[in-house]
């Protein structure tokens, strides 16, 4: 039981953090935050450092949708996959 809330708090934490991304790179697409102001560079560098080892390999499963990258999508719904029907699957929560 430990583990699966250890599991489950990992899983939280990656949420909250995906959850930031996505609103920033929507506040950044339409000009609500301006990457040259040293906070938001700094957040926004943040977060694609962490969550670029997940989506490089979502993108080169998918096809090739230039202007609209489908990568955090899938990602995001993996992860609540995850978190809400496979891991209480395995833990028997289910």
């Amino acid at each position: 039981m430990v583990i699966y809330q250890l599991l489950q708090l990992i899983l939280g934490v990656a949420y909250m953090i995906m959850i930031a991304h996505i609103i920033m790179s929507w506040l950044i697409s339409f000009q609500v935050l301006n990457t040259q102001q040293p906070l938001v560079w700094q957040l926004w560098t943040g977060l694609n450092r962490l969550l670029e080892p997940v989506y490089a390999p979502i993108r080169q499963v998918l096809p090739d949708t230039r202007p609209l990258d489908l990568a955090p999508l899938v990602a995001f719904v993996g992860l609540i996959a995850l978190r809400s029907i496979i891991l209480p699957a395995l833990f028997g929560l289910g």
